[in-house]
């Protein structure tokens, strides 16, 4: 039993993660974590799959079936299974997020900050410009993790989505900026490990050179998920495909919480 963060670079392809993310793959090489490649879910949109990663659920079973589908989640989730066993949660995180767990539809100003006991996100973060700068939503996560000490928090930042929209998964922009977010986290990981926490460092889906999402080829479907634990210790590069489905009940195993009967995919624990 453990404490959780749960990193969610949106747009983070798994081969740019590869060759532009020194920090993290340092911890990999060094077997300080375990790498997969994640097959996404389908559509590769990110509403959609911002509920398939908490629920460990296909799309056609949750039902958010696109961008436009803005309603509360009925589906067991993370947060909602965490709350049920007294788990304290956490989030900085796109206005997504608190219309998919909080209430809908998000409302700019009294919405934003959140600390409410009885949510299923109890001290939530939230932004709603797609160009919200990624340092200060990395550093709003840190702070949560230092003044609530959650057992469960999710990070959230979507500026590599946003440059992908501008420039196209193969742009040196877009490289660029993924290894901007990998020196933001090469400060992040030491200071969440020596609180204890777990982190999972993970993308909903990639980008094309077209400057979009939602196909099937690898460029989108393909994502990373590195896994760290607070130990420090791991079995480096598997190279090993796992399915997205398989995040939600890591997770809840980790937090030595019990899985639902909807997630039927297997925690990664049998397997690290």
């Amino acid at each position: 039993m453990g404490k959780v963060i749960l990193i969610v670079c949106d747009a983070l392809r798994d081969d740019v993660a590869m060759q532009h993310m020194g920090y993290l793959e340092l911890l990999i090489e060094q077997r300080q974590g375990t790498r997969y490649t994640v097959i996404a879910g389908l559509p590769t949109l990110s509403r959609p799959l911002y509920e398939t990663i908490h629920t460990g659920v296909p799309v056609s079973d949750h039902g958010i079936t696109s961008n436009a589908t803005v309603r509360r989640s009925t589906t067991p989730n993370i947060f909602g299974v965490a709350r049920k066993h007294g788990k304290t949660t956490a989030a900085a995180a796109y206005s997504w997020y608190s219309e998919l767990y909080i209430r809908t539809p998000y409302d700019r100003i009294t919405d934003r900050e959140l600390n409410d006991e009885n949510a299923l996100i109890q001290h939530g973060r939230f932004y709603s410009e797609d160009d919200f700068p990624d340092i200060e939503l990395f550093s709003t996560g840190a702070m949560l993790a230092q003044r609530y000490m959650p057992d469960y928090l999710l990070i959230h930042p979507m500026g590599l989505d946003y440059c992908g929209h501008q420039y196209g998964g193969d742009s040196p922009q877009y490289a660029n900026h993924a290894a901007f977010q990998d020196q933001i986290m090469a400060n992040l990981i030491p200071f969440a490990r020596q609180l204890g926490y777990t982190l999972l460092v993970t993308g909903d889906h990639g980008m094309n050179s077209g400057k979009q999402h939602n196909g099937t080829l690898p460029d989108v479907r393909h994502v990373q998920l590195y896994f760290l634990p607070a130990e420090g210790i791991g079995d480096g590069n598997t190279a090993r495909q796992i399915s997205q489905l398989q995040i939600a009940p890591t997770v809840l195993e980790l937090l030595g919480l019990p899985l639902p009967e909807t997630m039927r995919q297997p925690s990664l624990l049998k397997t690290v």
